[in-house]
């Protein structure tokens, strides 16, 4: 009884890499009750402030725009160069204090399309 020995299966590896240029981010920053509410320029140094004390002076050059921000419930949209997608959001993640008073950032959304963020499925009311 002789062997054969049958072809190896052949494939082929594929891995996608993202060709969208920039991340959009949803973020709510929490404070406590009474702490003083920052603007949208105080929030985009409150961004730089955690990029550049987690990651330093290379952290804090990463390009991050506040495209818009809501005051009244300390809601933003954050947009980030792909390759800082990860820096910015373990910065904002570890971000402690705003004004020697404790505080968070949560990301609710991120996604390479500014338009996914219009709509949360999460908060859909169903008639």
């Amino acid at each position: 009884m002789e062997r054969t020995e049958l072809p190896a299966a052949a494939y082929e590896r594929r891995v996608l890499v993202s060709a969208a240029q920039h991340y959009y981010l949803r973020v709510r920053l929490e404070l406590p009750d009474g702490a003083a509410r920052p603007g949208a320029p105080q929030l985009k140094q409150l961004v730089v402030a955690a990029l550049r004390e987690l990651h330093g002076e290379v952290g804090a050059a990463l390009p991050v725009d506040v495209l818009a921000y809501e005051e009244k419930t300390l809601c933003a949209i954050l947009r980030v160069i792909s390759s800082g997608l990860v820096k910015l959001w373990s910065a904002l993640t570890l971000q402690g204090f705003y004004q020697n008073r404790r505080c968070a950032f949560r990301v609710l959304q991120t996604s390479p399309f500014l338009l996914a963020l219009a709509g949360n499925s999460r908060e859909l009311a169903l008639d």
